[in-house]
Order: structure tokens, then sequence, then C-alpha cells
């Protein structure tokens, strides 16, 4: 008897996806979008190992099949999941295969199971490698680095049995009060593009019908618009218009759509009035009929629960986000009675089959049909955490810096002081979604100055103050601690470490209300009011500042706080943001001058909350400020300082005129050059983040913004060296969303700018004529 088309791997994915489906029952086909199990009551840690649960097995028999198994490895205290409880990572690819034979070996057409893992930051599962944050990734502007990161990851995430990576990169900081700023690349959207598609390149491979045993599907979070939710309300409504959501919110998904992102995940937000996971224009209209997008979409977790609320029951939620296009189900009591749905006649069983089709057609392009068990090898030890700690140390972003203090090496040192609530706590630098670590994992900053010390100078310690709260006990030490030294290292902040004492809503994001002692002041579900530093941590600043000793602050933060004008106060003012495990260790190379300050601005740091929104690109309406405080950022979007000092030219063109035709990929004349030379005029080499923006002056059929970014080039510049940089100026450059509903290039004058941020560029200004025959 010969086998079936769909296990012949030479033929079309297309063509085994339409036979396998022939062949399906209606139970079979709903257990295939339902991903209801939380991996970790899939199995149980005994004396002698893990054994599946009869929970597991009776999911399994439900479906006779099981679409996917969410966080088989996850280790968290949302989870319950401990080093004694959990899966490690000799363990990993053994609990994944007994899982996967179970599946296969106990149902009826045998098809594998998708093991979806979290992997924000990295693998989140112990013994996972922990990377920076997203917007400390942003902050280095290094998208080749990350891409080789994101594929050491995905290789971690292969060879303990996973398949699917999620990973969160579509949103925005467009409000720094949202708790899950520390999830996003930063707040512009060229920025995050370009971060977004190398998270694809780096987790799938090149791009094919195929993903290799080497790599993972990914996921890309969260599609769309989540990081403008109303006053940084975690999954609230926004109001984002039509053109706010083309030319801000789905630039990113673009580009991972292009890329070949295996798939997104749908937002809990809404848009227009409609959640993302129920709005059909959005997942079908604009994803698939206008994008040409064929992967699948996930629901967020216990999202198209909330649908009952207009849907009216489960059943009908369930077809509502069905015919929406949402593909397959997270944690939900609705997908499970999708069969009820299509017997209600709520559903036609044609729109199972496609979502069905999609879930089906990752699972071959992943070759499980013919490999369902681990192959993938771990990638080579300590790799990824080298990895780890050179995206820390390139993401740290020097703010001010009197131009003396540091760097602190070949300076006549006897004692530095550490001080502050974040300086020696390895927890409380990784951010959220981060499994326990290991005893010993990790270099605090206090242990990374320790470490970088050059012989005859002591470090000194104390903590000063709590994370949270008003306690000032801790400050009369502090403060003998740094008038005794000749340097202090401030380290403040806030901290995304969730405690076994936290409390967390059914879908992860943490519970933490006003007055809640747990020290957490960022991450999922943790919203801030105000953006200032605590009670605490202020009174400590000013007090150390008021000794006189010489004070570098330290920022270790998931989000830009707003801080009080330092002119005078502070010698420097550094952000580490989350910098991982190996975050102190970077804090201390750059502070004693081992690196130079690499790092730039993924996001406008506010002066208050009172002044938000600070996002360098809104609409240019020339508005001058508040009576109370100017309504320009601290620092601008892009800002970041190094130890020597850089020259701009003004930027040439190669033509101050240009038709829009030519401007085309197929135009007569090509594209305009813009070329600016760059010199750095001090004493040390420098990486210099050259950046690139236009600015529509003229013309135009829809109201500009201030500036937007459109590139960006890293160059390594000798002292006294100068080089030159070249920008192509072409369509996408130069291009608008237009009012009737498009992308082009409209007639009018540009300002081209290049410059080291936002707030300090020199223009050269482009005229763009219509062209013949247009009107």
């Amino acid at each position: 008897m010969s086998e079936p088309l769909f296990r012949d791997p030479a033929m079309p994915v297309a063509d085994r996806v339409r036979d396998l489906l022939s062949r399906m029952t209606l139970t079979e086909k709903v257990g295939q979008v339902n991903q209801r199990m939380y991996g970790w009551d899939a199995y149980e840690r005994t004396a002698s190992g893990h054994r599946l649960t009869d929970a597991f097995r009776a999911e399994v028999a439900a479906g006779d099949g099981m679409g996917a198994l969410y966080g088989l490895q996850r280790a968290d205290p949302w989870s319950g999941v401990t080093a004694e409880t959990g899966i490690g990572a000799a363990d990993g690819a053994r609990v994944a295969d007994a899982v996967q034979r179970h599946v296969v070996e106990s149902t009826r057409l045998g098809i594998p199971v998708l093991m979806v893992e979290e992997m924000p930051h990295g693998l989140q599962a112990l013994d996972g490698t922990v990377l920076p944050v997203n917007l400390a990734v942003g902050a280095t502007w290094n998208p080749e680095l990350y891409e080789e990161a994101a594929a050491l990851a995905a290789a971690q995430l292969r060879a303990r049995g996973g398949h699917v990576a999620l990973v969160s990169a579509l949103d925005l900081v467009r409000d720094p009060r949202w708790g899950r700023a520390e999830e996003c690349f930063g707040e512009d959207p060229h920025l995050a593009a370009r971060f977004t598609e190398a998270l694809v390149r780096g987790v799938q491979g090149p791009a094919g019908e195929t993903i290799a045993p080497g790599r993972a599907a990914v996921v890309l979070k969260h599609f769309a618009g989540q990081g403008a939710t109303v006053g940084g309300r975690n999954s609230a409504a926004t109001e984002l218009g039509e053109r706010e959501l083309r030319e801000i919110h789905l630039v990113a998904a673009l580009a991972g759509v292009r890329a070949g992102a295996a798939g997104l995940m749908a937002a809990y937000n809404e848009f227009d009035g409609v959640p993302c996971v129920a709005n059909h224009r959005l997942l079908t209209g604009i994803l698939r009929e206008e994008w040409g997008f064929d992967g699948l979409v996930m629901a967020d977790g216990l999202a198209i629960d909330r649908l009952v609320r207009m849907a009216g029951d489960p059943v009908a939620a369930g077809a509502l986000a069905l015919r929406a296009g949402t593909d397959l189900s997270l944690w939900d009591d609705c997908y499970p009675r999708l069969a009820e749905a299509v017997r209600r006649g709520l559903v036609d069983e044609s729109a199972l089959d496609t979502a069905v089709g999609r879930v089906l057609a990752l699972k071959f392009r992943l070759g499980l049909f013919e490999n369902p068990y681990t192959t993938a090898r771990p990638p080579a030890p300590g790799r990824l955490e080298r990895l780890s700690e050179r995206v820390a140390r390139e993401s740290v972003t020097l703010l001010e810096h009197d131009g003396a203090t540091l760097p602190l090496a070949g300076r006549r040192i006897g004692t530095v002081a550490v001080i502050g609530p974040n300086a020696d706590s390895v927890p409380q630098q990784i951010g959220d979604y981060t499994a326990p670590q290991r005893p010993g994992t990790g270099v605090g900053v206090l242990a990374g100055m320790r470490a970088s010390a050059p012989a005859g100078t002591d470090v000194v310690y104390a903590r000063g103050c709590g994370l949270v709260g008003g306690d000032r006990s801790g400050v009369p030490e502090a403060v003998a601690v740094a008038a005794s030294a000749d340097v202090v290292v401030l380290v403040l902040g806030g901290s995304s470490a969730r405690e076994s004492g936290t409390r967390f809503d059914a879908n992860g994001a943490a519970v933490v209300a006003s007055g809640n002692p747990v020290e957490m002041t960022c991450g999922e579900g943790v919203d801030l009011a105000e953006l200032s530093l605590p009670e605490g941590q202020s009174a400590l600043l000013d007090a150390v500042v008021a000794t006189g000793t010489p004070v570098v602050v330290v920022l270790v933060q998931g989000r830009p706080h707003a801080l009080p004008d330092l002119t005078g106060r502070a010698a420097a003012v550094l952000s580490a943001w989350y910098p991982g495990p190996w975050g102190g260790k970077a804090v201390a190379d750059v502070l004693f001058g081992g690196a130079e300050p690499q790092g730039r601005l993924p996001v406008s740091v506010p002066r208050s909350a009172a002044q938000l929104p600070v996002f360098y690109n809104g609409k240019d309406h020339g508005y001058r400020g508040y009576v109370d405080q100017p309504a320009t950022a601290r620092h601008p979007f892009g800002h970041g300082l190094s130890y020597t000092t850089v020259d701009y030219d003004a930027p040439r063109l190669s033509r101050a005129a240009v038709g829009a035709d030519a401007l085309a990929p197929d135009g007569g004349d090509g594209p305009v050059r813009c070329v600016v030379r760059v010199s750095n005029t001090g004493e040390r080499p420098v990486t210099e983040t050259v950046q690139l923006y236009v600015r529509r002056v003229l013309g135009g059929t829809t109201w500009p913004r201030v500036r937007e970014l459109r590139d960006f080039v890293r160059v390594e510049i000798a002292a006294g060296a100068s080089t030159e940089v070249t920008f192509t100026i072409d369509a996408r450059t130069l291009a608008s969303f237009t009012q009737d509903g498009r992308w082009a290039v409209e007639p009018g004058e540009f300002a081209i700018g290049t410059g080291r941020s936002s707030g300090h560029t020199r223009e050269a200004r482009l005229s763009v004529t219509a062209a013949p025959g247009s009107r």
C-alpha cells in the first residue's frame, strides 16, 4: 500500500496540505487550530525524571491531535515552574520528543504538534541564554549584531525540541508609561523595521519554502498598534486613524512579512472599535489581500475569550475570530467549540479549512512530518553568552558628560563608590519574560566594577534605598560612602523582576496595583502614571550629588525615566537599559574605557510624564511648548555621546531637483545621492551612527511630520580622521501615505538632514517635480 501524498516530501507544500485536509474529520480540524493547554501542565517531574500527565493525554484525545503546545519549557513565577520542577537544557529535547511521540503515535493521522516557546530576548526556559531586552537591542542601532544573536537563540530553541519562537517586534514606544516598553525596539517605525527584518533572517534563515532544522519559525508580536493605547495602559483602547496606523504602526509588520515571517500574533487592543483578533479589515483585508501574507495568525493569550462580551457566547466568539482571519488560538475556551460553530452555521467549514491549512503548512515547512523529533544541536557553549554581553556593551548610551570624568581608566582614583538599588542585582537587570537563573549566572554592576577596577583602586558599596517607596533609612550610609570616595557610580532605575509573591492575571500579566509592595516597576501589566524615579531614589540622588563627589548616574531600566536636569550636578548620565545577565561587565567596560560608548537612543527621553507625547516624529504644527516647561524631550531620539568629539559637514546632494518618476527603481536618472563628511576631532576612536532624516517642507496632500528617520549607517572613525557616508535617496526615502490611500512620492520640497540625532542635523533642500502627465 502506497504512502498518502501528504507523506511525500518531494511534493509542494500546498499539495500536501490539500491532500491531508481531505482526509481529516471535523474534530481533527478543530484540534489543529487549538493551542489550549499550558505546556507546563503537560508534564510533571518525578524522582525518576519527567512524565506526561493525564491532562495532556486527554487534551490530545479530545481533538485527535494537537495543533500547538505553548510553553513546554517555560519557567517563571507565573507558570510556577522552578529549577526544581521544570525542564533544564539536559532534558529539554527528551521531554519534547516524548510529547511529540505521544501525539504522533496515538492519533489517527499522526500529525506532529508545534512546540511554541517564548523567545522575547532569548529562550524563556531554564538554562536559556538571556539577551538584553529589545529596547537595549534598539539602542545598539546594529541590526546585523542582533541577527547573529537571534540565530543562535533560535538554534538553542530547536536543540530543545521547540519549533516556533514568539518574539515581540512590532510594538513601538509611543508612550513610555506603558509597562511593555522594554519589549519594543524603540519609538520609530524605520528602526523597528530594520530590526524586525534582522530578527526574521536570524531566526528563520534564508527565505524559502522550508525552514532548516537548526532554525525556527518566528511569530511576530503584536499586530497591530498595541504601543499606542490611550494613556500607556496595557491592552486598552487605541485612538489610531488609518494614516497613523499605516505610517507608524504597520511599517515593521510589513517589513517582517516581506522578510518571510512565518506568523504574526494579533494584539489585544482594538482598532477602530474592533479588537485586533476579530478585525477582518486588519487580518484579512490588509495583511492577506493587500500584503499577500500566507502565514498564520495566532491569537494572544485568552484574547478570543474576551470576544464573548461582543459575540454573546463562546461559540459565536470563536466564529467571529475565525472569520476575521485568526488561525491559531491561545488558551481560550472558544476555539475548542468551533465544530459547534460550523454545525450552527456561524462559520463555514471552508474558513476552518483555510486556518487548518496554514497551521499544517508551517508543520510541513519545518519538516516535522519527516523528522518530528529533535535533531538540531545547540550552539557552542559560551557563544551566545558572549554575544549577549556584546549587545549589552553596544547598547550603553552616554546621555550627558562633563568631558572629564569618563573614562575612569588613566585617572588617579583610589576609591570608587558603587551605590544604588540596581547596583548589585542580576535579576533586576534582565527584564520581564525571563526564567529563573542558575546560581552564579551573570554579573551585576558592582561585580563588574570590582572585576574591572585596576590595581590600587578600591570599590565600595552601599544600597542606599529600595527600588520603590520612600524609605530613606539607607541614605546616610550611602552619603558617608560617597563622601569618602573619589567618584560615585550611582545605579538607579527600575525592575521587571517577577517574584514568587507577584500576582498574575490568567494571561500572565503581572497585577501590580498602587501600594503593592512588589519591587516591580516595569513589564507586562506594570504601567506607570509618573515617569520620574521613585521618592527614595530621588532622595538618594539628591543626597549623593550634594556630597560634591563626582557622580556618574547609570540607569538600569526598561523604559526611559524622566530625570531632573542634572547639568552641572552629575558628571555623567548613562542608560544601560536592561542589559541582560552580563550587563554589569558591559557597563564597567564602558565606564573604565575598555569599550567606547556606542549606544544611541531608540526612544526620546521625556522631562516629565505631564508633557507626553515627546516622540520626535509627530505632526509638524509648530507647537512652542507649555507655559511651565518645554514640549521637547530631555534627550531626543537618536542621541548618544562618545568619549570624543564628532563634527558633521552639511550634506551634499547629487541633484537639487528630481522628477518623481526618476526616483522609481526603473527611473531614468536613478536615485539621488546624499553625501556627508563626518570628522572625529577628538583623541579617541568612535563608532558613529550617522542618521538620515527627511522633512517635507512644501507640497503633499496630507500634513507632514516634524522629521522621519529614513536610513542610518554605523561607521568607525579613528582619532583625527574623517570619512564620507553616502545615502541613497529614492522612492522609499521620500514616499508618504497619500490622501487616496497609497504610498507614493508627491511633488514638493524636502529637507534632507544628516546628523548625530533627530535633534542635531544639517540639511540640504531637494525639489521633487511631478511626473509628466500627472495631475
